[in-house]
C-alpha cells in the first residue's frame, strides 16, 4: 500500500525496536492499524483492520515468525 495517509497519521517507534537495522513505526488512522519501516517513511505502509492486528500481535508473542 502506498503512504498516502502517512502525512494524517501519527507514526511511533515500536518498543520492541531495537535501535538498529530492524526498526518499525505503528500508527493508527480511522480503524486501520498502519506499520512501515523507519528508515523508509515515505515507502510502503502496511495496513490491518483492527481485528487482525490483534491477530498478528498474537502470532509475534507466539513466535510464530522468530528466525528458525
Amino acid at each position: 500500500m502506498p503512504n498516502r495517509d502517512s502525512p494524517r497519521a501519527r507514526f511511533r517507534k515500536s518498543t520492541y525496536s531495537d535501535g538498529g537495522e530492524g526498526c518499525v513505526e505503528a500508527a493508527t488512522l480511522n480503524a486501520a492499524r498502519l506499520v512501515r519501516d523507519s528508515k523508509d517513511p515515505d515507502g510502503p505502509t502496511l495496513a490491518f483492520t483492527p481485528a487482525a492486528w490483534t491477530s498478528f500481535l498474537d502470532q509475534i508473542k507466539q513466535g510464530r515468525f522468530d528466525p528458525a
